[in-house]
């Protein structure tokens, strides 16, 4: 059961898609809940995932966290957990460690606000686990780092941590973030994840992910 927080602060951030770059010893100002890269349009994401192969689910046998490698260091001292909260918080600054000392953090799954970067996990989009069942079970333990750090593609994303703890490795038949106005962003990040590393997806997974995509106007 989630335990009890300080009093959330709520506020819109205006969306941008530009990440200023990492600079671990100064205090550098990011741009307003920055998205994370690659989601696709609408038409883009529906023809990935008519592409998707549709299987029945793999097995978690031989899993462990240990064999996706992270957080894999990016630039200076910085990792890809702190590149990710750079780039999608707002007002960050960080110290000579890349730790942030400053700044905010919108998630889109909640609606919720926070300022304390401990209140803030990196989510998966595709989780490791389910990344695991869907066959990365076969891959390198090379090829699971660069999954699990994944900055190119939309797989990570800054979100508050007891929501992500709650997903934990659920696929969208059985988890979807709880506002529905994000339904569309979420299904075009996981399809376009999933096709991008030739994952495999469950014929329920399939049909969830359709549902919400049809909410998309574009």
């Amino acid at each position: 059961m989630p335990f009890i927080r300080r009093r959330r602060i709520r506020r819109t951030l205006t969306a941008t898609a530009a990440i200023t770059a990492i600079t671990a010893s100064l205090l550098v100002a990011t741009p307003a809940g920055a998205a994370p890269p690659g989601i696709p349009a609408k038409a883009t994401a529906q023809s990935n995932l008519n592409a998707l192969t549709v299987a029945t689910q793999g097995s978690m046998t031989g899993y462990s966290r240990d064999l996706f490698p992270h957080w894999s260091t990016v630039s200076g001292a910085c990792n890809t957990r702190e590149t990710v909260l750079r780039r999608d918080g707002s007002g960050v600054g960080v110290d000579s460690s890349c730790y942030p000392t400053s700044g905010s953090w919108y998630s889109p799954y909640d609606g919720a606000t926070w300022s304390d970067p401990a209140d803030v996990d990196i989510d998966h989009i595709v989780p490791l686990a389910e990344a695991w069942r869907s066959g990365a079970s076969s891959w390198t333990t090379s090829r699971r780092q660069s999954f699990a750090n994944d900055l190119n593609g939309p797989q990570l994303i800054a979100v508050t941590d007891n929501v992500n703890q709650a997903k934990g490795d659920q696929d969208p038949s059985t988890w979807k973030p709880s506002r529905t106005a994000y339904h569309c962003t979420y299904a075009k990040m996981w399809i376009r994840t999933k096709y991008n590393w030739g994952l495999r997806l469950q014929s329920a997974e399939k049909s969830a992910l359709q549902t919400m995509l049809n909410t998309c106007s574009s």
